[in-house]
């Protein structure tokens, strides 16, 4: 595989520097991206990165993963409007600690002689003080320099604290010290780090001599122009506390038909002639292709239970699905129902179901699921009212403590379509 024709056809290529392609030729070449543990998750904005490594791992070449330690505690001022609020350091600890593990799922970093590499960059600054730092590193780049980079050009007359103005000469000395350290000649990155990528080129070039590249994705946007990576509910995160397999798969299947091209190409693992075969299969049915890349990522970031877990949330949310089907989702599967039903979740007290409730009372008076105890009996009577999948045939019909999925959840349905969740705290 020649990594930047995979970067060409995948769409994923908007910069690089000249020599790059005569470079990565001639056999491999170590390369890295910088994460920044600025939240306690990645997020799938940050797997359009972790995809970029892959894929030059996958070419024969060698990962580096500098994982922020020293500039999250400054704070990247690119792409921001509006300066950052800083963090506790025990916070990015932590929030390093956590990415370092989700980073290990999608590279390899136990056997070749192109194993990914974890750096952090805090190794380089521990020891500096500041008289050091601005005699090494302050000294390479002029103020004109930086103040002609697009991140910096953007915030001199909004606001910009020396705290992220400086940002790109840490980003750029951290280059140096991989060139050093382990002959890093490539920083890769998305298009807004073009100008913080340069600087490191140019440090290089400055302070040892050296030739060193750079490489650029686009930034990935929806058809409509909004920015990707995010739903109606947030930030889609890599950890499945933060966002349910089911909620990533989700955010796949309901993805706009217009996206579908872009997504396989930029998140597939499979090669152009994989997914042109597939394109063309299913030209005239986008939602199996969408089903198709869902069903790829979800095992990716979660595995293979998670994502016949989140079939099964899906099938009972909107398909016909039997009991058998709800006893077996997992106590997560559950709470992922009740997020996706918001609008038709209620939270009662145990107090209430410990002896048994009357379904019409709890339909009618503890709900609002329907209007009034006359609406209940005839919903009853009419055959439209199931509690976790037990139809409700009795007028007097008790729910017990024991028909509660894990001694909480209960799912009422009010005709084939009117889902609700109540959780009984």
């Amino acid at each position: 595989m020649n990594f930047l024709e995979e970067l060409k056809w995948r769409g994923m290529l908007h910069q690089m520097t000249p020599g790059l392609e005569e470079q990565l030729e001639k056999g491999k070449v170590v390369g890295y991206i910088g994460f920044d543990p600025t939240a306690p998750s990645m997020t799938i904005g940050n797997f359009v990165q972790i995809q970029l490594l892959t894929l030059f791992q996958r070419c024969g070449h060698q990962p580096i993963v500098l994982m922020g330690g020293a500039t999250g505690r400054i704070g990247d001022p690119s792409g921001k409007d509006k300066e950052r609020q800083l963090k506790s350091y025990d916070e990015l600890d932590s929030n390093l600690s956590f990415q370092v593990e989700q980073m290990k799922r999608f590279l390899n970093f136990d056997e070749g002689d192109n194993k990914a590499l974890l750096v952090n960059n805090l190794d380089f600054y521990k020891e500096m003080n500041v008289l050091d730092f601005l005699r090494k590193v302050g000294k390479t780049l002029t103020i004109n320099y930086m103040s002609s980079k697009e991140s910096v050009k953007k915030r001199i007359e909004t606001g910009l604290s020396f705290t992220e103005f400086s940002y790109q000469l840490l980003q750029a000395y951290d280059f140096q010290c991989l060139y050093d350290d382990f002959d890093c000649i490539l920083q890769m990155g998305g298009s807004d780090q073009w100008g913080n990528i340069t600087s490191g080129t140019e440090f290089i070039k400055k302070n040892i001599n050296g030739k060193a590249y750079a490489v650029t994705t686009p930034l990935l946007t929806k058809s409509d122009g909004t920015k990707f990576g995010k739903s109606e509910k947030g930030n889609i995160w890599l950890d499945a506390e933060m966002t349910s397999p089911y909620a990533f798969y989700q955010f796949w299947i309901r993805s706009d038909d217009a996206d579908t091209t872009t997504f396989m190409r930029y998140f597939t693992l499979k090669s152009k002639e994989e997914v042109e075969a597939l394109e063309s299969a299913l030209a005239d049915q986008p939602q199996r292709l969408k089903e198709a890349l869902a069903e790829e990522l979800t095992v990716r970031v979660h595995g293979q239970e998670a994502y016949e877990a989140a079939l099964k949330v899906s099938k009972l949310m909107f398909q016909k699905a039997d009991k058998e089907t709800l006893l077996s989702l997992s106590e997560r599967d559950m709470k992922s129902i009740a997020q996706e039903l918001q609008g038709n979740t209620f939270t009662l007290p145990q107090s209430i179901v410990q002896q048994g409730v009357d379904i019409i009372e709890l339909l009618s008076e503890h709900t609002s699921i329907v209007q009034s105890k006359s609406d209940a009996r005839r919903a009853i009577k009419g055959n439209a009212i199931s509690a976790n999948k037990d139809k409700i045939s009795a007028f007097d019909h008790q729910i017990q403590a024991e028909q509660l999925l894990y001694g909480k959840y209960l799912m009422i349905e009010n005709g084939r379509k009117n889902k609700f969740m109540i959780e009984f705290v």
